[in-house]
């Protein structure tokens, strides 16, 4: 039997037994085989995660919920138009005394009235605002999905980027390293002066201050999706290369601005506004006309007996007939309210106009965007060619001596720069077509589908 020093022993009788060490290894091994078993985990779709956005973005719940609110100033129009019913009832105890004698009785009475609005103009001109308030808060509804589907797309792109910026900023500063220890080799066979050297660190330290930077970047990013979605998205897929980038349709931009002009949710949302101003002049304006109801009422009351009389009390009314009210003077409160309403549209007016003209503006900016994307995106397409042509140039001049190592990474980073380069392009065309479509009040999720398709899984 070989001999054991004391540390072995000790260390023995810290983790256990033979036969437990053996079987905590069994189970650690079947443990790593379900791991590798375990199918691989999916890249997040650009499609699911704008789902489990409608189901936790805090800012469309808050938009989803305002737009409920809004659904019920119709019902609440339609109050004014219908009839009133309200009952009473009362019961009271008397105690009274006449000349040092106590009369107690207790006394009851009930009734039910009801009131039907015939002619009161501003309940009529109040149930028109509310449809104009409903349709106003269903376009602030819609124009906040259509802002959920944009805030996601720029979150989901803005991750893919920063993710292409850090391999950039790495390839970067591979080569400033290869670099830097050449110049460093140089200078102690004496082929380059001590300045080569410190200014290959200066670059190294530079990009190494870059590579801090965009990684706090892209995890600045992925915390700003993970606000929208609610949970960490994890890999996410990545835009196919061969993705093609299609014009806008119809070509015509005057044809977008229009439809901006006339269909963007911003200017429905504004117009129904206007029209609620307008109606709210000729509401306050009905003030000084008459009114004209309907009523009817029947009331019944009871009163016990007392001592000095046996006899109970009863009384039955019932009435029906019109009730006609006639303003003549309010101290100019009528009068004030119709000028501040008259304001009032005015300046809702003048917010119709200038979310007409935004929208156009919106359209114009998306619809260049998309324009100028494609062909930034195609220059860019032909420079990486190029650039990718350069690093297998390089590659070969490496082989066979005429370049050297440095020639290779710095076409390599050029290359990764070129990608990154394109990939923005890529990201700021596609949320110009999302914005183009939502300026003129069509983006909906089957655009986003559209797009998801261009991803690779």
């Amino acid at each position: 039997m070989l001999p054991m020093n004391s540390s072995v022993l000790s260390d023995l009788a810290a983790v256990g037994s033979p036969g437990k060490l053996l079987a905590r290894a069994g189970r650690i091994s079947l443990l790593l085989g379900a791991l590798c078993a375990a199918p691989p985990l999916l890249a997040a779709d650009l499609l699911q995660v704008y789902r489990d956005a409608v189901a936790y973005d805090a800012q469309y719940a808050a938009a989803r919920a305002t737009a409920e609110a809004g659904r019920e100033k119709l019902p609440q129009g339609l109050a004014g138009l219908l009839p009133v019913v309200a009952a009473s009832a009362s019961t009271t105890w008397n105690q009274n005394t006449y000349n040092s004698i106590d009369r107690n009785f207790n006394s009851n009475g009930y009734g039910v009235s009801l009131t039907q609005p015939l002619f009161r103009w501003q309940n009529f001109v109040q149930y028109g605002q509310a449809q104009y308030q409903v349709a106003q808060s269903e376009a602030n509804f819609a124009q906040a999905r259509q802002d959920l589907i944009v805030r996601v797309a720029q979150a989901y792109f803005d991750v893919l980027y920063a993710q292409e910026n850090l391999t950039a900023v790495r390839a970067n500063k591979s080569a400033i390293a290869q670099q830097l220890e050449q110049a460093k080799k140089n200078f102690e066979v004496g082929t380059a002066t001590i300045t080569d050297s410190h200014e290959a660190q200066s670059r190294y330290d530079l990009a190494t201050a870059q590579e801090i930077a965009a990684d706090n970047d892209l995890e600045v990013k992925r915390q700003v999706l993970r606000v929208i979605i609610g949970k960490d998205a994890g890999e996410l897929n990545r835009l196919r290369a061969d993705a093609t980038l299609a014009p806008p349709q119809p070509a015509a931009l005057d044809k977008w601005v229009d439809a901006a002009e006339k269909d963007s949710f911003t200017v429905q949302a504004q117009q129904a506004a206007a029209e609620v101003a307008a109606r709210e002049v000729e509401r306050n304006r009905a003030g000084h006309l008459p009114t004209l109801d309907a009523v009817a009422n029947y009331t019944e009351n009871r009163a016990g007996a007392t001592q000095f009389n046996d006899a109970r009390f009863e009384s039955t009314a019932r009435g029906v007939g019109l009730q006609l009210n006639i303003p003549l003077f309010q101290g100019g409160y009528v009068n004030s309210k119709t000028r501040e309403a008259a304001a009032n549209r005015e300046a809702a007016f003048a917010a119709l106009d200038g979310a007409r003209r935004n929208a156009a503006l919106s359209a114009r900016q998306s619809y260049l965007g998309v324009v100028n994307g494609i062909a930034q995106v195609r220059a860019l397409e032909a420079a990486l060619v190029s650039s990718n042509s350069a690093l297998e140039s390089n590659k070969l001049g490496y082989e066979v001596g005429v370049r050297i190592n440095i020639d290779v990474l710095n076409a390599e980073q050029q290359v990764y720069s070129t990608r990154r380069d394109l990939a923005r392009a890529r990201f700021d065309t596609l949320l110009a077509q999302l914005r183009l479509k939502a300026a003129v009040g069509t983006l909906a999720e089957e655009d986003l589908q559209q797009i998801n398709g261009m991803f690779e899984r």
